[in-house]
């Protein structure tokens, strides 16, 4: 395998970074806000069946409190 020199290396990144096409900022901030509802909404669902298994191990090991 043929070595690249430091200076390719850096040409050759520069060309495979103009080639991304970058999120707008619209685009980055809808994301952002997707990201943290979904967060919060799994919080929740993962609370609720946290709540939902305590209860039902409680009512099976009679630990009713």
């Amino acid at each position: 395998m043929a070595k690249t020199s430091p200076a390719a290396f850096v040409r050759q990144v520069r060309q495979e970074v103009a080639k991304v096409t970058w999120p707008s900022r619209k685009e980055t901030m809808i994301t952002t806000a997707m990201v943290f509802v979904m967060a919060v909404v799994m919080a929740l669902f993962f609370l609720l069946v946290d709540q939902v298994l305590a209860f039902g191990i409680q009512a099976v090991l009679g630990l009713g409190g």
